[in-house]
């Protein structure tokens, strides 16, 4: 049985793997195979736990390959929160917002406003989020994990993958944050850093 939770970033993935860790029956990764190309991009092991937001962009080539014998999660966090999350990483390249907002919204991020900023993270939240219900619609093995209610919804995804392991310390590290966005150090970029850029561009 292989288990996919897939969700727009910026929800809790990587403190969802951390929690599944602890279980014994499955291995778990976070973006373990992002990097790969080809049939090797979506080839994971059996009694694998998965967690990849860009598997979102890949949807086609897992219905193909695993269809309806996998277990699939969706994992949400409130949607303000996530948009606001992804303007913080807005200017990151390598970041997916930045290749969103460059490659498919044709919209050059270095000459975009905050304001418009913002609505392409919403955008990008919108559009993944759907595209993972209109796959998810016709799934029989799938569940919705919510960031605000994680406690009780990752019970619930214990009981439903057969996860054995000590689920008392997963539980633990639903508590913690991980790859938390740092808010004053992206805002001393904003008021420091870029301005200097742009003038630097100005006078070469």
């Amino acid at each position: 049985m292989r288990v996919f939770i897939l969700g727009t970033g910026r929800c809790g993935s990587v403190t969802i793997i951390r929690a599944c860790s602890h279980i014994t029956n499955y291995t778990s990764g976070h973006e373990s195979r992002s990097r790969l190309t080809g049939d090797d991009r979506l080839e994971y092991d059996d009694q694998h736990i998965e967690a990849d937001n860009r598997l979102s962009w890949f949807l086609g080539g897992l219905n193909r390959k695993y269809g309806d014998e996998a277990i699939y999660v969706h994992l949400q966090r409130d949607r303000k929160e996530t948009a606001e999350s992804f303007l913080r990483r807005f200017d990151a390249r390598g970041s997916i917002i930045h290749a969103f907002s460059e490659g498919i919204k044709m919209t050059l991020p270095e000459k975009t406003g905050a304001e418009k900023r913002l609505q392409i993270c919403y955008d990008y939240v919108d559009t993944v989020n759907e595209n993972i219900r209109y796959f998810l619609s016709d799934k029989t093995r799938k569940m919705d994990i919510h960031l605000d209610n994680i406690q009780e919804d990752f019970s619930e995804f214990w009981k439903m993958t057969g996860a054995e392991g000590d689920l008392d310390a997963a539980l633990e590290e639903l508590e913690m944050k991980y790859n938390a966005s740092n808010r004053q150090r992206v805002n001393l970029k904003y008021i420091f850093i870029l301005p200097i850029l742009r003038l630097w561009r100005v006078c070469q």
